[in-house]
């Protein structure tokens, strides 16, 4: 696996690190967040949407990321699209 560091949440210390990387070859976003509260967790497991099973399947994880770190999750997606269109 080969990743791209996009960005890392500036308003952060060094023991935590929200952070955004891409992996060109599989053509994902790669996050670092925060674990969720066991509350947040439960409810995002207790959601019934269309399509979508109830419950966090045990190779899927919730991570909650800060709003402030759009600008980098929209770069990370502009080059992974990017990169998309390359190929």
């Amino acid at each position: 696996m080969s990743l791209q560091f996009i960005g890392i949440d500036p308003q952060t210390g060094d023991d935590e690190s929200p952070t955004v990387w891409i992996d060109r070859g599989k053509g994902e976003i790669v996050f670092q967040g925060w674990k969720p509260s066991p509350e947040l967790e439960a409810e995002c497991a207790a959601l019934e949407l269309p399509g979508h099973a109830v419950g966090i399947p045990d190779t899927e994880a919730v991570v909650r990321i800060p709003a402030r770190m759009v600008d980098m999750i929209r770069e990370a997606c502009d080059a992974l699209e990017c990169a998309n269109h390359v190929r």
